[in-house]
């Protein structure tokens, strides 16, 4: 499974907690991944189209500019580490939104559908 190397990651999400920079490291090395993947924390409110939008906000010139709203929310954390799991057992991306849908569609809307 690929991750972007932890130095290319904020000095600010370098401090937190392993979980939460795996997530932003797959987001950056996967965002074919989860821009196929809907969040369900709420943050469709806030533009959020995928569970890549938590973590990165605009990719400027091949620049990655990262969002911090994935830095304090475990919603967003725990659908890009079942994506990360899911992968690693063989599961297609398609298989993996399903479960996403079934397990988080409880806690709100899901971001895709704003």
């Amino acid at each position: 499974m690929k991750l972007a190397p932890v130095s290319e990651l904020p000095d600010d999400v370098r401090k937190l907690a392993l979980n939460v920079q795996q997530g932003y490291q797959f987001a950056v090395a996967n965002p074919d991944v989860l821009k196929q993947l809907p969040c369900y924390c709420g943050c469709g409110s806030m533009d959020h189209d995928s569970n890549y939008s938590c973590y990165v906000s605009d990719e400027a010139g091949g620049k990655v500019v990262f969002d911090s709203h994935a830095t304090g929310c475990s919603i967003c954390v725990d659908i890009t580490h079942d994506a990360m799991r899911g992968l690693a057992t063989g599961k297609t991306v398609a298989q993996i939104k399903t479960e996403v849908d079934a397990t988080y569609s409880q806690y709100g809307p899901s971001n895709m559908d704003h």
